[in-house]
């Protein structure tokens, strides 16, 4: 591994400025694909362009796929669509191939298509654009060693030497019938062991894990990490086999997914980049901040209502921090254990029930306890009996109702195909500092008015 450190980053400045291909070509032989992207964010377009065009097609179309998108489309707006079928989209594994072809538009995909001197892959470029990306047919590449069931094991490992030619790696050995529907995976310590069995139907393990390819990336994620498994056959409605998924695949959508919720739940609209323009990011987090200055003037008007009780009981102002942060901090706690179970498909329909009463237990103790400790404190240090009681059955009343609400949501929400992750962030803390609020209000007016 390579240290990309700011002295070597000027030494390869200089020498692409000399020219000196040579010498740029041993330098790229020397990084991983990786690295080579994260030399991209030191070099204008055209020192870029420059490196591109001197790695071997198989790196290049790596170091493409490592870009964040923003930088790829630059880069590719800057290449003739020929150069970019056959140096990049020729070297690409289908589903990266297919990746690619989705951030295009539809004029670009087709010239791109047509240079492409592989009909055969062209063909499942094609095949696999028509998936929904969300599915596990937009996810999955077509490259995988097939052989029937009815080869015998001579056979099936000179055709297995055939197929892997022009693959980079291997990951299972898939089993189909003279329909090519799926019916086994044939395992490498069985070629060892049998090297002449009369049908490979004999010694394959029948009956693999699968997902078909209407199946959503969830419910690939959730197979995948269920039963640990590296690659995942794709079957069609009739059980055909059309196509595999690797895990890399999946942790790419796993990693994207997180990221989407993170920022959903920080109150950011939609998926951004530090690397995005001020214009992109202002309004990507607008939204919410306009949501929560909503939010602040509906708290204002409630507070506007008992300016009379402030006037007599000034000591109720201090509390007001404290019933709307702990409000807030128990209702994102709730909703994001519930969030979680719901993503990794813990949360069951039939658990709703047995959660909900499991979290007002919880919040009973946890109310109990922190209203308890507020009761001591104002006890001993306010002198206010009013007060002092007003305060602690507020922060009792807004705990329990925070933690019910913050369980509730999510579930809703995820019941409504809307994200759930969304109940983790602003819209919680909104809603439970204006409930909070009311709530305390109501109480101290009672008490202490």
């Amino acid at each position: 591994m390579i240290e990309l450190t700011k002295e070597y980053i000027d030494n390869l400045k200089d020498i692409i400025t000399e020219k000196d291909d040579a010498k740029i070509k041993e330098i790229l032989h020397e990084l991983y694909p990786a690295d080579i992207a994260e030399l991209y964010q030191e070099l204008d377009l055209q020192e870029a362009i420059y490196l591109y065009l001197l790695m071997d097609g198989e790196k290049a179309a790596d170091v493409l796929m490592e870009l964040d998108e923003e930088d790829r489309h630059k880069l590719l707006k800057e290449l003739p669509n020929e150069l970019i079928a056959k140096r990049f989209v020729d070297n690409m594994e289908t589903d990266d191939a297919v990746d690619l072809m989705r951030e295009l538009d539809e004029d670009t995909q087709e010239e791109i298509l047509s240079h492409i001197e592989d009909v055969e892959q062209a063909g499942d470029i094609v095949d696999l654009l028509k998936y929904d990306e969300d599915t596990a047919g937009g996810l999955m590449g077509t490259e995988m060693i097939v052989v029937n069931e009815n080869w015998s094991m001579p056979k099936c490992i000179d055709e297995m030497r055939k197929q892997a030619e022009d693959m980079d790696e291997i990951y299972y050995v898939y089993v189909v019938d003279d329909d090519e529907r799926l019916r086994g995976v044939l395992p490498l310590q069985k070629l060892i062991t049998n090297p002449s069995v009369s049908k490979i139907k004999h010694v394959m393990k029948k009956d693999p894990i699968s997902v078909r390819d209407s199946d959503s990336i969830e419910e690939v994620t959730e197979t995948i990490e269920k039963y640990d498994l590296v690659a995942l056959p794709v079957i069609d409605s009739i059980g055909r086999l059309v196509g595999r998924i690797t895990i890399d695949d999946v942790m790419d959508e796993v990693r994207e997914q997180h990221e989407r919720d993170y920022q959903l739940a920080s109150g950011i609209s939609q998926d951004v980049e530090t690397s995005d323009n001020v214009f992109t990011q202002t309004a990507a987090r607008l939204p919410w901040l306009l949501i929560g200055m909503i939010g602040g003037i509906g708290n204002s008007l409630i507070l506007g209502n008992f300016e009379g009780n402030f006037a007599v009981n000034p000591k109720m102002a201090l509390f007001i921090p404290l019933i709307g942060g702990t409000g807030g901090n128990v209702g994102i706690q709730s909703s994001a254990i519930v969030v979680q179970g719901l993503a990794n498909n813990s949360l069951k329909e039939g658990d709703i029930l047995p959660q909900i009463l499991k979290e007002s237990v919880v919040s009973l103790i946890n109310a109990s306890i922190i209203s308890l400790v507020v009761f001591i404190y104002n006890f001993f240090m306010l002198g206010d009996r009013g007060i002092t009681a007003s305060v602690s059955l507020s922060l009792f009343a807004v705990v329990m109702f925070a933690s019910i609400f913050g369980t509730l949501v999510p579930m809703t929400l995820d019941k409504l195909k809307i994200d759930p992750a969304l109940a983790t962030g602003p819209f919680i803390t909104i809603t439970n500092d204006i409930i909070g609020m009311m709530i305390y209000m109501f109480i101290t007016s009672a008490l202490a008015g």
